[in-house]
């Protein structure tokens, strides 16, 4: 596979308009763009007595720069501190790791694809407006990912543009939706309207297959999030979706979980079972390797360079799944610690950032704020 290294431009100009940790950043050619983070409202409605059904996420600010986060049954689900809904407090972290700009997206136990259409139509709404409003006072460190009714295609793609409107730049969904892989025909017009207004896409797992099955040993997240993830991106391909729509910009957490890992026993499969996979399309699956982004977000040196060599650093874009403790705790730790030339590290580190986004780092100077208010 031949990779151009393509990538959009650091540019000079406006500087001045830039805060110091950007300025640095462009002036010695290694922006830091972190795509995958994830970010709350400060403040959640009581949904419950708002639409007379359980199960939301609530929080309960447990003391200064705290809160738990608990389900209408008041079922513990996690603690967070402020830098998970403070956005001057992301910025004063970011700044002392070294971080230019952030992409923010929902956690995903706020997807709600559970919950009645029109009701989950609210709360993306509810969401969305928080994450464009912190883009909206920070255009130079921000960049926002929606979330969408995706139980509800018609709503989701209203929700879409919407989003597009609102000056974000793509969507964060779910690697299955309610248990329905994202291959189904059900999904195909979101995806073909995402590739028409060119929204990008991360697909974050949820929901975890089995894993009412393996709660002990937080199995769910070391081993059903990344199956999780290699079953979207098997329905994606053997459901002919990245086949029919070869646009579309499209970003996996997590490095791409478990697919690139088990690639080799996936094409087999699909070579020796071709009557069980190749049902609805017949391409191998390598034939999608030039077609996907991952983030670079794999915790190990080993799978770091296995992924560059599968795909080529300019499908892998820096992740760090800010503010998690299965995040990279020192971002960029791992892509620095590597012994790859200059171009490599500035293509994980922005420049496949800014394709996946169809960006440019003049977007982020102080002429992008009057866009999005104005």
């Amino acid at each position: 596979m031949v990779h151009s290294m393509t990538q959009k431009k650091i540019l000079p100009a406006d500087l001045d308009s830039l805060p110091t940790v950007f300025k640095t950043a462009i002036q010695n050619k290694m922006l830091k763009i972190d795509i995958h983070t994830h970010i709350l409202p400060k403040d959640i409605p009581k949904w419950k007595d708002k639409f007379g059904y359980g199960g939301f996420i609530q929080l309960e600010h447990s003391g200064p720069g705290c809160a738990r986060m608990l389900k209408d049954d008041g079922h513990f689900f996690r603690e967070i501190d402020s830098n998970c809904w403070c956005p001057e407090k992301r910025i004063e972290e970011i700044d002392r790791q070294g971080v230019s700009v952030q992409v923010l997206s929902t956690v995903p136990v706020m997807f709600g694809y559970w919950v009645k259409p029109q009701d989950g139509a609210e709360v993306a709404k509810f969401l969305n407006d928080g994450i464009a409003e912190t883009v909206s006072q920070f255009p130079s460190r921000f960049v926002g990912l929606g979330t969408v009714p995706m139980q509800d295609t018609s709503l989701a793609i209203k929700a879409l543009e919407r989003c597009k409107r609102q000056g974000l730049a793509g969507v964060e969904i779910g690697t299955n939706v309610n248990q329905l892989n994202l291959g189904e025909p059900r999904f195909f017009d979101f995806f073909v309207a995402c590739e028409e207004i060119g929204m990008a896409i991360f697909v974050h797992p949820w929901d975890m297959m089995g894993e009412k099955d393996m709660q002990k040993y937080w199995l769910p997240w070391l081993v059903g999030m990344p199956a999780e993830v290699s079953r979207a991106i098997c329905s994606m391909i053997f459901s002919g979706t990245l086949e029919k729509l070869p646009n579309l910009r499209i970003c996996f957490a997590h490095g791409g979980g478990s697919f690139p890992a088990t690639l080799g026993r996936i094409d087999h499969g699909f070579s020796v079972r071709p009557d069980l996979c190749a049902v609805d399309n017949p391409h191998s699956p390598r034939k999608y390797l030039s077609r996907m982004y991952f983030d670079s977000l794999v915790h190990d040196p080993a799978m770091l360079d296995y992924l560059i060599a599968l795909v080529g650093p300019d499908q892998i874009a820096f992740g760090t799944d800010y503010p998690f403790p299965l995040g990279e705790l020192e971002p960029g730790k791992l892509i620095e610690s590597m012994p790859y030339d200059e171009e490599i590290k500035a293509m994980l580190f922005h420049g496949s950032a800014l394709n996946w986004l169809d960006m440019d780092v003049s977007d982020f100077l102080e002429t992008r704020q009057s866009r999005l208010t104005g």
